[in-house]
């Protein structure tokens, strides 16, 4: 294996052994010969950690740590840590990618000497496969950092980075954040004068239905208050951005509402905590519907929580007739 190869590709891996060979059969199956696949076992009590084990005792572009269970941001950061490549990438356990991602991105990175490159992906679900644009309007970093709050997703798993700017700018996964590290860390990047491509073209295929453990998907109180600490995260890298305050109340009335569905909070607590955000959801029309039902929340909990039940079951209603159709 070359000591210093192109591309070093991550996987934080934890509970995986049911799902975790189809993702690493899809990369050992890359196009692109040099590459390296660091295995990062973040303590599996599954036989996720011998499947790691396999896999490098075959094949030596494969690379496995073990360590104690410390989160996917620690696990991603050990990652990091220990990346040969000249770019990184990042994929999850539990999804797959198509054979010539690693040769698409690369090729493109080292065309425009771009220290970012971006391309679309795959949502699998139901055994359907919908493709997901994720053209920024423009390739400047400011316009990119803030179409992340917009129609930009900011997972790490679409986006080839140049290794050397994590040192360059000091940016690391964030300790103790497992919802949104991935977010936070390309907010991290895109705040500096980044190069940044695109690639119009799918490879990366995120399976919604494989895992039901995953964090990303549960409805926790655990998961609220990670996200709680990571919008105080972003709001101290963000404060200084003109844009920010309209990004800021929606992160917070998407949370509101997050809170109201999953009813992970008591209702005296939510109306106390989300109360301070009443008037300026009430003077910002240009936020989504979701403000409403944070609105009468605020004031009527119980019969907040009766309308969100009645529309995420229509929601669900009309989403299961499109998908048998």
């Amino acid at each position: 294996m070359n000591d210093r190869p192109a591309i070093s590709v991550i996987v934080a891996v934890y509970k995986a052994e049911s799902y975790l060979q189809k993702c690493l059969d899809s990369l050992r199956a890359q196009t692109f010969q040099d590459f390296e696949v660091l295995l990062v076992d973040d303590g599996s009590p599954d036989h996720s950690g011998a499947i790691c084990d396999e896999y490098a005792a075959t094949d030596s572009r494969f690379r496995v740590f073990h360590k104690e269970n410390g989160g996917v941001s620690s696990a991603r950061q050990c990652g990091i840590d220990h990346a040969r490549g000249e770019y990184t990438i990042h994929a999850d356990p539990d999804d797959w990618v198509e054979p010539d991602m690693l040769a698409q991105l690369y090729a493109k990175a080292k065309a425009e000497d771009a220290d970012m490159v971006i391309c679309d992906y795959y949502v699998d679900a139901r055994g359907n496969s919908r493709r997901i644009v994720q053209r920024p309007s423009a390739l400047d970093h400011e316009t990119v950092l803030r179409e992340l709050f917009q129609q930009l997703y900011g997972n790490c798993w679409n986006k080839l980075v140049r290794n050397s700017c994590y040192k360059k700018y000091n940016i690391r996964f964030p300790v103790n954040i497992n919802y949104g590290e991935d977010l936070c860390v390309n907010v991290q990047l895109l705040f500096h004068p980044i190069k940044i491509a695109y690639v119009s073209k799918a490879f990366y295929h995120y399976v919604q239905d494989a895992n039901p453990l995953t964090l990303s998907r549960s409805k926790t109180l655990a998961t609220w208050t990670m996200i709680e600490q990571l919008n105080q995260i972003l709001h101290n890298i963000l404060s200084s951005k003109e844009y920010y305050q309209k990004i800021q109340l929606q992160r917070e009335i998407d949370q509101a509402y997050r809170a109201l569905y999953s009813n992970c909070l008591k209702s005296s607590f939510y109306r106390k905590h989300y109360l301070p955000i009443y008037e300026r959801i009430s003077y910002s029309f240009h936020i989504k519907d979701e403000r409403n039902y944070v609105k009468l929340a605020i004031k009527h909990y119980i019969m907040a929580r009766l309308l969100v039940n009645i529309r995420m079951s229509t929601s669900r209603l009309v989403r299961n007739i499109i998908l048998r159709k």
